[in-house]
């Protein structure tokens, strides 16, 4: 079962993640948002899974800097948009466990995923 997470290094949320993944002994890929992006189809499957309201993350500092034209009347299409242009606006973590997408870090839902 391939694992990867999405998201950027510096968040703390990521870090805490990624030492539930290591002490527990669970080999995954790290893929950060700023360095590599992100492409239109994951991010379309992302949503088509759990919805562009749970990967969207409003309370970014990426998002509350946005122009307030940009903000309102936001739908799926909009989000999207705003996300391929500007990843760190995507909640993180995001983890692909095989076909599964996990949203944050829950670590019960981890235990869950990565049996």
């Amino acid at each position: 079962m391939t694992i990867t997470m999405y998201g950027i290094t510096t968040c703390d949320t990521i870090r805490k993640a990624r030492v539930w993944l290591e002490s527990q002994g669970v080999p995954y890929r790290f893929h950060d948002y700023r360095a590599e992006g992100i492409e239109a189809e994951r991010l379309n499957g992302w949503v088509g899974k759990v919805g562009w309201e749970k990967l969207l993350n409003k309370g970014s500092m990426t998002f509350r800097e946005l122009p307030e034209a940009d903000k309102a009347g936001l739908d799926e299409k909009k989000a999207k948009k705003l996300m391929l242009a500007k990843p760190t606006m995507i909640k993180r973590p995001v983890l692909e466990v095989g076909d599964r997408v996990l949203v944050g870090f829950k670590p019960e839902a981890y235990e869950e995923a990565v049996k």
